[in-house]
């Protein structure tokens, strides 16, 4: 799901308005299309042969599913691991899609968008199951801020995503694979690409306008899995198994908790924790009136005894500072892995600065920073520990800079310091003291090349990148900042060919520009 269009807004309200307006005709068009519910066929085992029962959506051809059943066949343990990764979060993605009559495989969309993993980031800043952008998943509530990220709520993104895939729905008028290609590519493109082509009197369906190369591939991937998880034995797969009853329970805390208490309340690990909970960015649960949180069912009652049973005042720890020379609101934050909105809120500080002598309370976690295994500062510790081409940089953001400034520092592109740091608002200022990770190439180096091209030699270097999972033509061009056409003409591949996991493609790259 890239490139959102700020404009959606607007977009869907002048949708609204239209269907309000529509002909009973035109209803009739959009109920017929509405898939079946659950009870309308055989009840199955396995979650995967129920959404395979219910299948509607419909390619035009089998040639259009060729190269993306092909790719698969060349790496049958994919599927394996993804169908096994998607155990936890698959009953409640039917559900929610059942609920509100949307086509059952739309629960497949998260195999083509995040291979089913919530942690999953992408170069254009998307996030989650579902890859909603910032921009769009404000749209639809869902919450961004220092302790959750609910882009990656499993439930939250899930139900975010069903009212926006309804929304693209009504927008095209009822065609279903439409409002697929818009869920890749924004809706602003694909309504662009009908109008056109009506212009000139063709076809305006899916198969036949004229839309970026990703979303070319986007629709008939998700088709191609869905025929994959439908005859697994006729294409050499094997499909990881998955109950169709629930499996998690909401259960709702009032008040914030040490997520190292849930652990110790329920015998799950941190890393279980924070995986059925991914929109958790902390040590604890937010700080808000209600928090919906995710449990296996078997330990909901365990919880809620071991919860009712501990002293409230214990929940959270609490460090009592007195402000001494030299502390600013951003230094304690930083020392109490907290934030500066989050102190000034608990202690009802109006301002920004703070006093000498002044007596605050600051929230802090119970057990060590490295305990909570998959916290936002841990797996950024993650990424920094990462090995990329280039010298590595630890930049620590100072009073003033913004990413241009960074940039022009260390002769580096916005977009890389934004991916290699994962900035989901790269338009938000930075904070101070905050830390950057940055990979450059060497200044004596770079300086000699400079002064050999402006002698009119054409320096050009190869580099050869291996296809991962998850890697597109289009997220390759942009990562290399190279085109796709390059690509297919530096690589000598055909259009509508998926890539192969671990094909090594050859990139020309000029090393001074």
């Amino acid at each position: 799901m890239r490139r959102r269009l700020k404009i959606l807004k607007y977009i869907f309200l002048l949708a609204a308005l239209l269907l309000s307006a529509c002909s009973s005709e035109r209803q009739a068009v959009i109920e017929d299309a509405k898939p079946q519910s659950r009870s309308a066929y055989k009840f199955e085992n396995d979650l995967w042969r129920h959404i395979s029962n219910g299948n509607t959506l419909k390619t035009r051809s089998k040639r259009d599913l060729y190269w993306h059943i092909k790719w698969f066949k060349d790496n049958p343990d994919y599927l394996t691991r993804v169908t096994k990764r998607a155990d936890p979060y698959l009953y409640l993605v039917v559900s929610e899609l059942e609920k509100a009559g949307l086509p059952i495989e739309l629960a497949l969309l998260p195999i083509v968008e995040s291979a089913y993993y919530p942690f999953s980031y992408s170069h254009g800043t998307a996030s989650g199951l579902w890859q909603f952008i910032p921009d769009t998943g404000k749209l639809y509530g869902l919450k961004q801020n220092y302790w959750v990220d609910e882009r990656r709520s499993v439930i939250r993104s899930t139900r975010a995503a069903v009212a926006y895939l309804k929304n693209l729905h009504t927008l095209f008028k009822g065609d279903w694979l439409l409002a697929i290609a818009s869920y890749n590519s924004g809706p602003g493109r694909v309504q662009r690409a009908v109008k056109r082509n009506k212009a000139k009197g063709k076809k305006a369906d899916f198969w036949n306008i004229d839309l970026p190369e990703e979303t070319k591939g986007y629709v008939p991937r998700l088709l191609a899995v869905a025929e994959l998880i439908k005859n697994p034995h006729k294409y050499n797969q094997t499909i990881t198994p998955v109950a169709n009853k629930p499996k998690l329970e909401s259960v709702f805390v009032y008040s914030q908790l040490d997520l190292s208490l849930i652990a110790e309340w329920t015998g799950l690990s941190l890393d279980e924790i924070y995986t059925l909970n991914p929109d958790l960015n902390r040590w604890a649960t937010p700080d808000t009136p209600r928090y919906e949180l995710m449990l296996p069912i078997e330990k909901v009652a365990q919880f809620k005894q071991a919860r009712r049973h501990y002293p409230k005042q214990k929940q959270l720890s609490y460090k009592h500072y007195t402000v001494k020379s030299g502390d600013s609101l951003n230094k304690l934050a930083s020392k109490f892995n907290s934030s500066i909105d989050y102190i000034k809120s608990i202690n009802n500080i109006k301002k920004s600065r703070i006093k000498l002598g002044q007596k605050i309370i600051i929230p802090i976690a119970k057990k060590a920073k490295d305990y909570y295994s998959l916290s936002e500062s841990q797996r950024k510790n993650q990424r920094q520990n990462s090995k990329k081409y280039g010298k590595k940089i630890i930049h620590k953001v100072a009073k003033g800079e913004s990413l241009w400034v960074i940039s022009n520092r260390y002769d580096v592109p916005m977009d890389s310091i934004i991916k290699w740091n994962h900035l989901s608002n790269a338009t938000k200022g930075l904070q101070i003291g905050e830390k950057l990770l940055i990979w450059q190439v060497q200044k004596t180096k770079a300086s000699k090349l400079k002064n050999l091209s402006s002698k009119g030699v054409n320096i050009k270097r190869t580099i050869f990148y291996r296809v991962r999972s998850g890697d597109s033509l289009s997220k390759i061009a942009h990562k290399f900042s190279v085109r796709i056409s390059q690509l297919r003409k530096w690589n000598k591949l055909p259009a509508g060919k998926p890539l192969k996991i671990g094909k090594k493609l050859k990139i020309i790259k000029p090393i001074v520009k």
